[in-house]
């Protein structure tokens, strides 16, 4: 076992260096210059190559890019064109309101996705397993932005229920933190809770074909305990592998929601970032991404032993 995280831990480093130069080339091949939107519009030419050389844009792109990779391999991700802070600094701000609407989404998904898709399992053919396919394509085809937009207009504007905007810390007042965070993480769940819904459905209704749940209702044990502890338990390593997944994409989902939300989490420091080409930050917020990614993938891994006493490693 110790063996296995510490490959998969190793791993993670070519990954993350293959990631850092894919947006390092990226930000330097896209047009603009940051330079020139930081002198402003009544700027000369002189002025420009002053910033660039202050920023060090002017060397040859390898160099800067061993220069940050070195530096970002201390913990040291540079600092802020625009803010002028540390991006460690800036990340770390704005870390906990991404936080706090990853989590109840996920909270919220779980809660309903796993249970339900457990019952049109079980109905299965019934009219709460098609409404259940029903939903899951619409949860599918509707953009995010679009759920965000109508819930704004409906829940929030029309009756009045939740904030529309903006975020309150946990710490200073609970009520607030959920009447902020409760719309954008609805609206975040829906896709999420279409594929984990489905995928608990496919997979206790391919376990309740087997022999052992026969047996188990031969031998008089109720139904919930055989849906709960024996075809749940026995299907799940598919569902906790597409719960890891969909924890992966929701990284890309906050970006929009918080966007549409006005949350100052790290999605809208992240839009923030590339509207003024702030490429230290850009490169920090990607990297932090990239390896809570790596590290949501690892967890799933080592939960499949857990799961399943026949995995070794």
């Amino acid at each position: 076992m110790m063996l296995f995280i510490l490959r998969r831990v190793l791993s993670t480093v070519p990954v993350l260096l293959i990631v850092a130069l894919i947006v390092f080339a990226m930000l330097r091949l896209t047009p603009g210059d940051p330079a020139a939107a930081l002198v402003g519009n009544n700027s000369n030419s002189e002025d420009i190559a002053r910033i660039r050389t202050s920023l060090g844009l002017d060397e040859p792109v390898p160099v800067q890019f061993v220069r940050w990779a070195s530096k970002a391999l201390r913990g040291d991700l540079g600092e802020s064109y625009y803010m002028k802070q540390s991006v460690t600094h800036l990340i770390a701000q704005r870390i906990g309101p991404t936080l706090s609407l990853s989590a109840l989404t996920m909270l919220i998904t779980l809660s309903i996705a796993i249970p339900l898709g457990i019952l049109a399992a079980w109905r299965h053919g019934g009219w709460l397993d098609r409404s259940l396919m029903s939903f899951s394509v619409l949860g599918f085809s509707v953009p995010t932005f679009v759920i965000g937009y109508l819930l704004i207009w409906a829940v929030a504007l029309h009756w009045k229920l939740f904030a529309v905007q903006g975020y309150t810390p946990i710490n200073e007042s609970f009520s607030g933190w959920l009447s902020h965070l409760f719309l954008p993480a609805i609206t975040l769940s829906i896709v999420y809770l279409a594929l984990i819904a489905r995928v608990t459905r496919a997979s206790v209704a391919e376990a309740l074909t087997e022999d052992y749940i026969r047996t188990a209702r031969s031998k008089g044990i109720s139904e919930l305990r055989i849906l709960v502890r024996h075809a749940l338990t026995n299907a799940a390593v598919p569902i906790v592998t597409v719960i890891g997944i969909g924890i992966g994409l929701l990284i890309g989902g906050v970006v929009v929601t918080e966007t549409v939300y006005a949350i100052p989490g790290l999605g809208q420091l992240t839009v923030d970032a590339v509207l003024g080409r702030d490429f230290p930050l850009i490169q920090g917020i990607t990297l932090f991404f990239s390896f809570a990614y790596v590290l949501i993938n690892l967890l799933v891994d080592l939960s499949y032993v857990l799961l399943d006493p026949r995995i070794r490693y």
